[in-house]
């Protein structure tokens, strides 16, 4: 009968064991995409939050933000999956709202970052404001234009939120500067050479261009091309959103005037610890403003910007 009082010794142990330490949680974390050095940077502070709470950090995004229905098949494969919670960057604001109601019906938390859904029905969500972010590109491009001239926007990708607030805030800035008009809009549709075409074409269209306005990391690196190759540096003033090593580059030699930084790895690093505080039951806030920051050759060298357009530094 020894062999019995073993087995009841090894089941207790194992059973106890079990008590002590709770199951990991696993955190899905979906980008728009997994190419683009702002969603790495969100990757950075997901897993820093995941390994200060020793949870698991599963990564999966599509190839290209234009690609909803790839996007939306990866959140349906983390459902089946059964994940813990989802932090999410949706790549269309109302397209993912369904995919996001049956992760919740299941017991998923969703938090959402950096672009919101339509309706907002994150259980989070946490990232710029980005009306606000497009209203000081409009102010930072009108000091920079003298408040005189035509202005161009070079979009993104059409439904998705983020984007589409930048602009709204920056018309909204132009209101205050009656000599400034916006001549053109296009859109970049997340390609670099789709993005670089619309600034050259808006630029063809209008040789007086004085202005232009890049709302995201690739159509910022598009635009800061197409001057580059006209020799237009410092005479069509740019402002771009994202600070990329391409456009940190483009600051460097004058192509763009000012940066509008967001801070990505504070969105993946809340995005992570809120999803494991609502797990735990406690209450997380409904709306998390992560801020923006004007970055200029004048205040590249400060410490504080230093470390918010290199996070990966030591």
């Amino acid at each position: 009968m020894r062999w019995i009082s073993w087995l009841w010794v090894t089941i207790a142990a194992v059973t106890l064991l079990s008590e002590e330490q709770p199951r990991r949680y696993r955190i899905a974390v979906v980008p728009m995409t997994n190419t683009h050095a702002f969603f790495l940077t969100i990757k950075a502070g997901a897993e820093k939050a995941g390994k200060e709470l020793s949870v698991q950090i599963l990564w999966r995004g599509p190839e290209s933000e234009t690609d909803v229905a790839g996007q939306i098949a990866i959140v349906e494969n983390f459902i089946a999956q059964r994940v813990d919670a989802i932090v999410l960057a949706p790549c269309e604001r109302k397209a993912l709202v369904p995919v996001v109601r049956k992760a919740q019906q299941k017991g998923i938390p969703v938090i959402i970052v950096d672009s919101a859904l339509e309706p907002n029905i994150a259980d989070s969500f946490i990232a710029t404001d980005n009306f606000k972010g497009g209203y000081i590109a409009g102010e930072t491009l009108a000091k920079l234009m003298g408040s005189a001239g035509k202005v161009g926007i070079v979009q993104a990708i059409p439904g998705a939120a983020s984007v589409q607030e930048r602009e709204q805030g920056f018309r909204e800035a132009l209101k205050k500067f009656p000599k400034m008009r916006i001549a053109s809009v296009l859109y970049g549709h997340a390609n670099v050479a789709t993005a670089m075409q619309a600034a050259e074409n808006m630029l063809t269209a209008h040789p007086d261009l004085k202005g232009i306005f890049a709302v995201n990391e690739i159509s910022g690196v598009g635009a800061a091309q197409a001057l580059r190759a006209r020799k237009l540096q410092g005479k069509v003033k740019l402002v771009a959103f994202d600070a990329s090593e391409t456009e940190i580059k483009a600051l460097q030699d004058g192509i763009i005037q000012a940066l509008i930084v967001q801070n990505p790895f504070r969105m993946g690093y809340l995005g992570v610890r809120h999803a494991v505080a609502k797990l735990q039951g406690k209450l997380v806030p409904k709306r998390v403003d992560t801020g923006v920051t004007v970055v200029t050759s004048q205040n590249f060298s400060r410490p504080d910007i230093q470390r918010l357009l290199f996070p990966f530094r030591d």
